[in-house]
């Protein structure tokens, strides 16, 4: 499936909104300027006290965001994409604040290798039960315990299917929601760049960091949807418009990838089938015949299908 890449532009910032000495805005791709929302003006008040504080452990982090934003506005990406990396290393990390942004990756790597592994152990357990079972079919004891047994299967089963559920619940960072930020803003320069992997990673963090920051699912839809990855670029935009209804941007992209999706299971449809219809060809072939001599017929009244075969052809 091809796709044509978005153009990402600088064009439609909304600058006199964003040069408001608001230190909540975000700057988005494509235009148009976020603040942050606060529980009140208070609290909006401290925020702003805390950041302008050259004492305060998020100021430098803060001041280099603030740098990367001046030159995101201008176009200069490659130096924008390096104010926010450093105000990424610039933020505090440790013990009783939080992971870096590579911790948590790995962190999230080991939780689901161990995942796989539990699944492999369960389906080894359940083939050797399987096994144990046809071996001792005859066995009388089988029948006195079958209701047993069944007992403990449907316990054994519960347990595997809440294991399967499990998600990964990420280590809080202190200052995660400004984190998260960073990492965000760096994932658009890098959209810019034509760098989508990395863009896909910082998103990850984002995300991991703060689980409902929408311009995170947003910017990683995008890059997955540039290296052809519908499927996974659909779930992110339906992710960001779960968490904001109102978003007209990502209820257009769930809309637009929606039916890029429909179209690339359609296709993939057709190509197994074809492959199928082409085996069957082959093994029928050796008796002289091929599927074009069966036929599915739909009986009317009740939906069903009959195979109908027609020597002819």
């Amino acid at each position: 499936m091809s796709t044509n890449k978005t153009k990402f532009t600088s064009e439609g910032f909304d600058l006199s909104a964003a040069t408001n000495g608001n230190e909540g805005v975000v700057y988005e791709i494509g235009g148009g300027v976020t603040h942050q929302d606060s529980t009140s003006s208070n609290n909006i008040n401290q925020s702003q006290r805390v950041d302008k504080d050259s004492s305060s452990p998020m100021y430098e982090s803060e001041r280099l965001k603030g740098l990367g934003n001046d030159h995101f506005k201008k176009g200069n990406h490659l130096d924008a994409y390096d104010y926010y990396t450093e105000a990424i290393e610039a933020c505090p990390y440790g013990e009783g604040i939080g992971p870096t942004g590579s911790e948590l990756l790995k962190l999230r790597e080991e939780f689901e290798e161990q995942n796989r592994e539990k699944m492999m152990e369960r389906q080894r357990k359940e083939m050797e039960k399987r096994r144990s079972r046809r071996t001792n079919s005859s066995n009388e004891n089988q029948k006195e315990n079958k209701e047993e047994n069944n007992d403990d299967d449907n316990d054994e089963e519960d347990k595997s299917s809440k294991e399967e559920e499990a998600t990964f619940d990420p280590p809080r960072h202190l200052y995660g929601s400004k984190l998260a930020v960073y990492y965000a803003n760096r994932a658009a320069t890098l959209l810019h760049l034509g760098r989508d992997g990395e863009a896909i990673a910082d998103c990850d963090i984002s995300t991991l960091l703060n689980p409902t920051y929408v311009k995170a699912y947003l910017r990683r839809s995008t890059a997955n949807e540039r290296i052809e990855n519908t499927e996974e670029a659909l779930r992110d935009a339906q992710r960001a418009l779960e968490l904001e209804p109102s978003n007209t941007v990502a209820r257009k992209n769930v809309a637009r990838l929606q039916k890029l999706e429909n179209e690339r299971l359609e296709k993939l449809k057709e190509e197994t089938m074809g492959k199928l219809k082409d085996l069957g060809n082959s093994l029928l072939g050796n008796f002289g015949l091929s599927l074009d001599n069966f036929n599915a017929v739909q009986d009317p009244k009740t939906g069903g299908y009959s195979i109908a075969f027609n020597q002819n052809k």
